[in-house]
């Protein structure tokens, strides 16, 4: 079934909310990591959601108790929401947000494979040869910042991998409660598994989870971490509510756009030359897999169509 033209246009304007806001996650992360290290960092992130997200679900008069089969779902999305979240934060620390960015972008090639292996999902040769080209187009840009930053750079892949793993979980967790609960309940197991490990770290000298006591702007810095992550994720959700994913998938490379003004006009960061070479094509390449994915969807709709009277 087909969304309406009128919700359309709101879920396009959403999304395109989704690629302003999602760079300011990266942003705020970036400037608190200069004073706070990339755990605190992670923590704040879900601490500040769970604070933002329990009066909705209680204004939307939404339960607060978990099924079992949720529960567990949630506990899975929240552990790859802390990888997700903690690699990229560790990433911008030392790298330009673009750069990181556009790494972490093999995500969707990801998920194409880790859909074919775990779910079963049909994956012709065509989208195989896309998802190798968007690799490819990836090693562009990890080989100059690798050079720079050394092993840091392989640290947005581990994000892509571990995003991959939380959008699959996603998939099933969505049958079994609504995108509200889901922001809720994935922050506060997610933070009460990273606070006892923050705790245990005090003290222990190590750089990116002993804490210390935020001063001056990164308290709002911490802030604004989880305000644009909660704000951000939220619009993606009613967006994808309101329109195709189809329609909304090409714009999500908007987010990079958006990350390289920010980071030019934060930090003075700018992506070179085989960078943007890079950046262009893993773009081509996610597009042409969003291409293909229409083709497959409306050649099921014709087939369905086709078998539609003779089933009746």
């Amino acid at each position: 079934m087909t969304q309406p033209t009128d919700r359309i246009l709101p879920g396009v304007a959403l999304m395109l909310g989704f690629c302003t806001f999602a760079p300011l996650i990266d942003v705020a992360s970036k400037l608190a990591t200069a004073t706070v290290p990339v755990g605190q960092v992670t923590l704040a992130r879900f601490v500040v959601q769970v604070a933002l997200m329990l009066p909705i679900l209680l204004i939307m008069g939404q339960g607060l108790r978990l099924s079992r089969r949720a529960f567990r779902l949630t506990l899975w999305r929240a552990l790859a929401s802390i990888a997700a979240t903690f690699t990229f934060v560790w990433a911008v620390k030392h790298m330009p947000l673009a750069d990181a960015l556009a790494i972490a972008f093999v995500e969707p090639f990801v998920l194409l494979v880790f859909g074919r292996l775990i779910f079963g999902d049909e994956v012709g040769p065509r989208r195989i040869a896309a998802s190798a080209v968007g690799f490819l187009g990836a090693l562009l840009v990890i080989q100059p910042a690798f050079a720079t930053f050394g092993w840091v750079a392989l640290l947005p892949v581990v994000t892509a991998f571990a995003f991959a793993a939380y959008m699959l979980i996603t998939r099933e967790a969505s049958r079994a409660m609504t995108p509200e609960a889901m922001q809720f309940h994935t922050a506060w197991v997610a933070g009460a598994i990273c606070l006892p490990v923050i705790v245990l770290a005090s003290g222990s000298g190590i750089a990116a989870l002993d804490p210390v006591m935020p001063q001056g702007w990164a308290w709002a810095w911490l802030a604004g971490v989880g305000v644009a992550a909660t704000i951000s994720h939220m619009f993606m959700t009613y967006a994808l509510k309101l329109a195709p994913s189809a329609t909304l998938a090409p714009l999500h490379y908007l987010e990079i756009v958006s990350a390289a003004t920010l980071g030019y006009l934060v930090f003075g960061d700018f992506p070179n030359a085989l960078t943007w070479t890079g950046i262009g094509v893993i773009v081509a390449s996610g597009l042409y897999i969003i291409h293909r994915e229409r083709v497959t969807a409306a050649k099921m709709r014709q087939a369905r169509a086709a078998t539609a009277p003779a089933a009746g």
